[in-house]
């Protein structure tokens, strides 16, 4: 099956940069209509979005993300939100500054924030938590969309790319979508942020 992973709109914390992770952090007006120009792109590249499957992380920045989509779609109302899909974990990082925190811990640094859930740990979680979506949805008639987080997505790109993407640097932006094919017990990344792979 195909499934296509959003990033939540922007909220403030985004904007100030400072770090979320399972902090809940609504979205800013910016967010909101970062998420109505996904639903516009997905309608133009996804064959019957109106009858898509929309789910989302539980924290709110996601699920008002996905009612968004949802409803610009024309599709139903969320069918279910996953903590599975929230974000990381940065411990004693979160609500700090990314700068601040980056010049505390350096540029790779985050895994040895106290209280952070590892890069490592944060995959298992996310392959996981995409298997378990694919899982409760195999049998939906139409495509199936779910909204989560960056550092999930980012996760769950490199898993499926061979750490190839994101390219050093890269960011995965608000808005932004993922597509990736579960088949057989893998994940494969067919297209990164609108560029097949």
């Amino acid at each position: 099956m195909l499934l296509t992973l959003i990033r939540h709109g922007q909220t403030d914390w985004n904007l100030a940069r400072r770090i979320q992770g399972e902090t809940d952090i609504p979205l800013n007006d910016t967010g909101r209509e970062q998420a109505r120009q996904a639903a516009r792109v997905l309608a133009e590249t996804m064959p019957d979005a109106g009858g898509a499957v929309v789910v989302a992380s539980d924290l709110s920045r996601a699920a008002e993300t996905a009612h968004i989509l949802a409803a610009e779609l024309g599709a139903p109302a969320p069918a279910a939100f996953y903590p599975e899909l929230r974000e990381r974990r940065y411990g004693e990082a979160e609500g700090g500054y990314i700068d601040e925190v980056t010049a505390r811990y350096g540029d790779d640094g985050r895994d040895s924030v106290p209280g952070v859930e590892t890069r490592a740990r944060l995959r298992v979680r996310a392959v996981a938590a995409l298997e378990l979506v694919a899982a409760s949805h195999a049998a939906a008639a139409g495509p199936v969309i779910a909204v989560s987080h960056g550092g999930v997505i980012s996760e769950l790109v490199r898993h499926a790319s061979d750490d190839a993407f994101p390219r050093p640097g890269e960011r995965i932006a608000n808005g932004s979508a993922y597509v990736f094919e579960i088949e057989d017990g893998g994940i494969r990344l067919q297209e990164y942020a609108g560029v097949l792979v």
